[in-house]
């Protein structure tokens, strides 16, 4: 069985239910239909996926799968790490594990290049190391990438948008704000970004550049351009500061940056400078009062100085929706709005919500701009 499947694998072709099928009865055994499938769910999982930890990455909501030791697995459903009941063997049988995981996302992994970082064929993200670095035979990490579709009205009939705050949200992609939505890992943001992308007009060309392909929104006339890393010669990488720039000679209407997270911000700055308005990214951060640190630590990556990135962010960016989690919820907790000040500039926070009572006005002048200038 395990012969024939991977012959198949060497030929790109598919492990599905007719190559199984097919090694079954090249094999003289007869199994049934629920044996063929959950022979066919492992074959895959082995050939194409995490092995023993994939039944973990589709159980549902699962976010994370994290590996410390063979005898200590541990996932995230949104709720913070719990142990998992799976045992991987020994040190040199996870090292093993892992160096597979790495072939699969096209890396290498040895005592060489004890450090991966890659995409299982399936988008999941993989981080792993191995011995000397990891001293229990390796450390894996697995992030796992769920196409983000929870349409608008759907995401504020769940919560995740304040009582009040519709309006101004749709507002804004109407208008054909600058919007930066920022928050801390696994807070929602490119589940909102994806619902904010519904809302733009069936008319309008949208081109997404990610480093995984996540957004998937309802919009008839979506570009999505994906990174590329670089092969195990370390040639052939296509990353976000090339797409960004691609990005700008295709004819879009918006563009949209699934994460700035080094030197391709100073390309998004520019872009919403000159006449791409609309435009959506996000960033992390912890607080809507944390964002101009980021920036400028970002900007300074693309060798912008302070004055510049002031400059450039407060012509080019109109506000800011920051997200948390709380109690295994994930909802926009903030508004702000980019100003000058003595330092260069700052976000100010317009409104706040906690997820449960009702939200407050931190800054009236402010929140008063903002529902002039765009609520629906």
């Amino acid at each position: 069985m395990r012969g024939r499947l991977v012959g198949a694998a060497a030929d790109d072709a598919p492990v599905d239910d007719a190559s199984v099928g097919a090694a079954l009865a090249a094999s003289g055994r007869v199994l049934g239909s629920s044996a063929l499938r959950d022979l066919t769910r492992a074959a895959r999982a082995e050939l194409a996926g995490a092995g023993p930890l994939q039944p973990l990455l589709d159980l549902p909501g699962v976010t994370d799968v994290v590996v410390n030791g063979p005898h200590d697995v541990w996932l995230d459903r949104g709720e913070g790490l719990e142990r998992a009941d799976v045992d991987l063997g020994t040190p040199a049988a996870l090292r093993a594990f892992a160096v597979r995981l790495a072939a699969l996302a096209g890396q290498r992994l040895d005592d060489a290049a004890p450090v991966c970082d890659g995409r299982l064929p399936d988008g999941t993200r993989l981080h792993a190391v191995v011995e000397p670095v990891a001293p229990t035979g390796a450390a894996i990490s697995l992030r796992v990438l769920r196409q983000s579709g929870l349409a608008f009205p759907d995401l504020v009939a769940g919560g995740g948008v304040a009582p009040g705050w519709e309006g101004l949200l749709r507002g804004l992609v109407a208008g054909r704000a600058n919007l930066l939505i920022s928050g801390g890992t696994g807070t929602g943001k490119t589940t909102l970004l994806a619902a904010l992308l519904a809302l733009v007009p069936a008319d309008e060309r949208i081109v997404t550049v990610e480093e995984a392909r996540e957004l998937a929104p309802a919009h008839p006339h979506v570009v999505p351009l994906a990174t590329r890393r670089a092969n195990v010669e370390g040639a052939g990488a296509v990353g976000l500061t090339e797409l960004v720039r691609a990005a700008l000679r295709m004819r879009p209407d918006r563009i949209v940056v699934g994460e700035c997270r080094g030197g391709e911000v100073r390309e998004v700055l520019l872009a919403l400078n000159t006449g791409h308005d609309g435009g959506l990214a996000t960033l992390h951060a912890n607080a809507v009062e944390a964002v101009p640190a980021r920036l400028e630590a970002l900007a300074a990556l693309a060798g912008m100085t302070r004055d510049a990135v002031a400059a450039q962010v407060v012509a080019a960016v109109d506000v800011v929706l920051h997200l948390r989690r709380e109690r295994g919820r994930r909802f926009v907790a903030a508004i702000g709005v980019v100003v000058r000040d003595g330092h260069g500039f700052a976000v100010r926070e317009a409104a706040r919500w906690d997820g449960c009572s009702a939200p407050a006005v931190q800054d009236a002048q402010a929140w008063e701009r903002l529902g002039a200038r765009w609520a629906a």
